[in-house]
């Protein structure tokens, strides 16, 4: 009678734990989706972005209007703002008089030399709720504006999800290569990027077997990976989604889909996200993870 008293109350016990562990798995994934949605709605994240436009050689003009190259957006009051030149990949920029124009708190009035997002943070320039910097995508160079009055930043009313899965919670074995391979990234602007790739992920999933190719991250500590499934054509968004995941232990990485997010061209039309590169598109549904935004 003692031993299966013992038995039941383990089994009791081990019941509980489980419980326990689900519900903590729960609130963590709860915990990673607010914050994914308060970096969205801060004032630098990507709701913010109003507009994206690729300089040409020699004098681009800047101000709020249809006649300038870069046309910041209707919160700009005073007409034109100034001019950027740009010459073989440099580019400077020449404040009108009596604009108000800053970088980090600091009023611009000489002539600045953009540095680009390149090789890390570029020179931000700030004039009321608008904030503009160069950015580099393959040859073409570029100003990106943001604008934290932003109408989709005013209007955004929330996330997605499915929800929480832990059995799209999965382990694979990273096949990793002798070296990272360099791997062709297509992106939305008919491109290619170039990325490092450190090996194959191989893994289970809806009784599938499935593979992935992951990308390096600048901090080389971060596996990133691109992919599209199944769920795209009516859950998802179109041109699939992003993924996360902390390098491997012993060859092992665990792969969360409830993580999956949507990349940023999901919220704007001015983002210049990579798409799934080949082989990343899985003949399986994915019902986990953020779902198709609602504009």
């Amino acid at each position: 009678m003692k031993k299966r008293s013992g038995i039941f109350l383990a089994i009791v016990i081990a019941s509980l734990v489980s419980a326990q562990a689900q519900t903590d798995y729960a609130k963590g994934i709860e915990k990673w989706r607010s914050e994914r949605e308060a970096n969205l709605k801060k004032e630098t994240g990507w709701l913010t972005v109003a507009g994206l436009f690729w300089l040409k050689e020699g004098i681009n003009t800047v101000g709020a209007g249809e006649k300038f190259d870069v046309r910041l957006t209707d919160n700009f009051k005073q007409g034109k703002f100034g001019e950027i030149e740009f010459k073989e990949g440099k580019a400077v920029l020449k404040v009108e008089k009596g604009i108000d124009a800053q970088i980090d708190g600091k009023s611009v009035s000489a002539p600045v030399d953009l540095v680009s997002d390149e090789k890390g943070k570029p020179t931000e320039i700030r004039t009321g709720t608008q904030t503009f910097f160069l950015i580099k995508r393959e040859e073409r160079f570029g100003i990106r504006l943001k604008d934290s009055n932003s109408e989709a930043r005013r209007n955004f009313k929330g996330l997605h999800w499915f929800p929480i899965d832990e059995s799209y919670k999965v382990t694979a074995r990273l096949e990793a290569w002798p070296e990272p391979k360099e791997l062709s990234v297509p992106n939305v602007l008919g491109g290619n990027f170039k990325m490092k790739s450190p090996g194959v992920l191989k893994f289970s999933l809806n009784g599938k077997e499935c593979a992935l190719q992951p990308v390096l991250e600048d901090d080389d500590e971060t596996l990133f990976i691109i992919f599209g499934d199944d769920s795209n054509r009516s859950d998802t968004y179109k041109s699939g989604r992003f993924l996360y995941a902390e390098k491997p232990v012993n060859s092992e990485v665990v792969l969360d889909f409830n993580k999956a997010e949507n990349p940023p061209c999901a919220f704007t039309p001015y983002a210049t996200c990579p798409l799934p590169p080949a082989g990343n598109k899985l003949e399986v549904e994915i019902k986990a993870g953020e779902k198709r935004y609602d504009h």
